[in-house]
């Protein structure tokens, strides 16, 4: 009788005898299993732990609390872990917390999720509440807590009145409106923020925890080799630590000329005050830190700085996270591949990019439809038309082919050329 903790092959397990009974658990590391067999062993002294067939499955509220203890603050981000505990706080416990976890039904889950549709709520918070909720039955039924999952392939359902928060993006005109007027009136280091976030589409936290030891900045702004790295993240929200990145893994972004020109002037600056205190390299200091040298508090910086700008420089007010959909448009409308936006992106998929970003070009495709007025209604000249000699006619189809095309054509496709032509 007792707790164990044993390998097999590359992971750990936690491995509970009891009257008679043996049960073992994937748990992951090691130390994560010690974890848990030491929360075991308390439970099993103060009676809390039943193997019995006929022993009572606990209430969802019960079993929740312990798989986010034992299983999502061990082995998931700070920032999932706490996603799991809130949406479980607002949304599931209130409905199923004191049912037990065997006991809830799929109509049940069906009638839960149409209530939570007639609601305020956006439906992408919906859907986040319906995934919590299976993923902890998930968990219960690889427990053996349960046989099926009742909330198993009912997305489907998610359906809500309330219209999706669209991405907003500024022009590229609005965008060095708003440049010029944080170089006006901002700091060097709020002005060079603002830069990065519009020239490089770094996210909130990626902006914060950017050192000066990410940034290859070349021999020259003639020498291509000019990027930022991007490698780790701020949680400002639940762990107020640096973490990974949003997919886990470092990615590459390049420098334009001009953001490079200003991050240097940022830097000599600060190589100036470090040598000042007697140190010879900022490499692991932060790029755009607090006044006490700590990581940035972003939505102060919001408040303080970037709403009062929008206001200033004349623009509607949008989102900071808006300032990465703007490099993201930009980036489109200037002609690059979605290949290399959603490398520059951090998008795990070129899906992500299509739906998020391509539907952000301001105008960009309204020359198709201009195009459009000269083939239904052709612009009358002001001079009458004059009569053509018989000796003209020949000439015809050349002249008529270069006045159709417009010279060149902005699209050097030849198979539509030719069908321009042909029409």
């Amino acid at each position: 009788m007792g707790v164990k903790v044993r390998k097999r092959k590359s992971k750990w397990y936690v491995v509970v005898d009891y009257h008679g009974r043996r049960k073992s658990k994937c748990v992951g590391t090691r130390e994560a299993a010690e974890k848990v067999r030491r929360e075991i062993e308390a439970r099993l002294a103060l009676g809390e732990f039943d193997m019995s067939p006929n022993s009572k499955a606990p209430t969802l509220e019960q079993y929740s609390d312990r798989w986010l203890r034992e299983y999502a603050e061990i082995n998931c981000k700070p920032s999932t872990a706490g996603f799991y505990s809130q949406y479980l706080r607002l949304h599931v416990k209130p409905k199923f917390g004191q049912m037990r976890i065997d006991a809830i039904t799929r109509d049940q889950v069906k009638a839960w999720i149409a209530e939570l549709c007639s609601g305020k709520l956006s439906k992408n918070s919906v859907r986040l509440a319906v995934t919590t909720l299976r993923t902890v039955l998930n968990a219960a039924r690889e427990d053996g807590q349960i046989s099926t999952n009742p909330a198993e392939k009912l997305g489907r359902l998610v359906k809500t009145e309330k219209p999706k928060h669209e991405a907003s993006a500024l022009t590229a005109d609005e965008a060095e409106q708003l440049l010029s007027k944080a170089k006006e009136t901002c700091s060097p280091q709020d002005s060079a923020l603002l830069m990065t976030a519009l020239r490089a589409g770094l996210r909130r936290g990626e902006l914060v925890a950017l050192k000066w030891g990410d940034l290859q900045f070349g021999a020259s702004e003639k020498d291509t080799n000019r990027y930022l790295l991007v490698q780790r993240n701020y949680d400002h929200r639940w762990a107020r630590a640096f973490t990974t990145t949003k997919s886990k893994k470092p990615r590459r972004v390049d420098m334009g000329r001009e953001l490079r020109q200003v991050l240097v002037e940022l830097r000599d600056e600060r190589l100036i005050k470090a040598y000042t205190e007697g140190r010879s390299s900022i490499a692991d200091d932060l790029v755009f830190p607090s006044e006490a040298g700590t990581p940035l508090e972003i939505n102060n910086f919001v408040t303080r700085i970037f709403e009062p700008l929008l206001v200033s420089a004349g623009l509607r007010r949008i989102r900071f996270h808006d300032l990465r959909h703007t490099y993201g448009s930009l980036l489109i409308q200037g002609g690059a591949s979605l290949a290399y936006v959603q490398r520059m992106m951090g998008h795990a998929s070129i899906q992500t990019t299509v739906d998020t970003y391509v539907h952000l070009l301001p105008g960009g495709d309204i020359d198709f439809s201009d195009r459009l007025d000269s083939l239904t209604s052709p612009r009358q000249n002001a001079t009458p038309a004059q009569p053509q000699e018989i000796e003209a006619i020949p000439e015809l189809a050349e002249v008529i082919s270069n006045e159709w095309l417009g010279g060149r054509d902005s699209n050097p496709d030849t198979q539509i050329q030719s069908l321009l032509a042909y029409r």
